[in-house]
């Protein structure tokens, strides 16, 4: 399974489409006549009353003459309302007026239907992928200096959930680029359960990538089915949101020292044609490719390849 370089363009194109289903983009937002910016910092001042109009800018990232401009209009329009802070006369303080309430309870009227009816199409586990994935693109967006980095870990051995997660790794990436269905999804949970059954032989080992307690890659060594001087390479794989960060690299380095240290005379893969990212991380570690032969055992047509790499001494 590849190493690729992270979906930018695909993650910019699915942004671009959050904010236009989200109507930032013109018309109506959240069912008023506001711009963006305005309920925004209406539903910001319901959160923190008496926050400053300078507080206000920082956290909405406007610049000072443009939060003056959309806050004059906002106690104009009778939705927010402006006081002298209790100890220094020269600071000014923030509320929402009557209208102002009202104005926020139909935003968050308006916004939780918006989101509950999205939620509906979808299964409870997405909609809790959705929000954890919101955070950390959120929180990675605001660049803070004090947000710990996730780091990861390569670990060797079964752990629970391992064979599901490989497995769903497998599924939906091979679905998604190679048009793979149920019978791959299939062979691969099978093999993987049978292999993992067989991990108390020393001449087989698993490791996973993990981020916390989430399985997030993983690489495997199969040193029996191909025979006894034969280390088989298998279920490589990366999650979609960690590729091109080295995970990879680091899952297949464990992999081929385990093979180097228990003497097996070549350790072999199979893979397919069009996976370049997948040919370079392998040819950068001693693979060459000395079989290819079309396929269509998993539902679409591909060229499978073999690559073989012998033992570093």
């Amino acid at each position: 399974m590849p190493e690729q370089s992270l979906p930018i363009n695909d993650i910019r194109f699915t942004s671009r489409r959050l904010v236009r289903e989200l109507g930032f983009m013109g018309g109506d937002f959240a069912g008023t006549d506001l711009p963006p910016s305005a309920v925004h910092a209406l539903i910001e001042i319901e959160t923190c009353p008496g926050i400053t109009a300078r507080d206000l800018g920082k956290l909405l990232r406007l610049e000072k003459s443009s939060v003056s401009r959309m806050l004059r209009k906002l106690i104009l329009s009778g939705d927010v309302l402006e006081a002298a802070d209790s100890e220094d006369n020269r600071i000014k303080r923030l509320y929402l007026a009557g209208r102002g309430q009202d104005r926020v309870g139909a935003i968050h009227a308006f916004a939780n239907r918006q989101v509950s009816n999205a939620l509906s199409r979808l299964a409870l586990a997405d909609g809790r992928a959705i929000l954890e994935g919101l955070r950390l693109y959120a929180d990675a967006l605001e660049d803070r200096s004090d947000a710990p980095v996730p780091t990861v870990e390569i670990v060797e051995g079964y752990r629970p959930g391992l064979i599901a997660r490989i497995t769903q790794m497998h599924a939906l990436y091979y679905a998604r680029t190679s048009g793979f269905g149920q019978p791959f999804e299939s062979v691969v949970a099978e093999g993987l359960a049978s292999f993992c059954n067989r991990l108390e032989k020393p001449q087989n080992a698993v490791w996973a990538a993990m981020r916390g307690q989430e399985i997030i890659g993983s690489v495997a060594i199969d040193g029996e089915d191909l025979g006894s001087d034969i280390a088989h390479l298998r279920w490589f794989i990366v999650d979609d949101g960690v590729r091109g960060g080295g995970v990879g690299r680091r899952l297949l380095a464990a992999a081929l020292a385990f093979a180097d240290r228990n003497a097996f005379a070549e350790t072999h893969l199979w893979t397919f044609n069009g996976l370049s990212a997948a040919r370079h991380l392998y040819e950068t570690h001693g693979f060459a490719c000395v079989e290819e032969r079309p396929g269509s055992q998993w539902g679409s047509e591909v060229l499978e390849q073999r690559f073989v790499r012998p033992r570093e001494l």
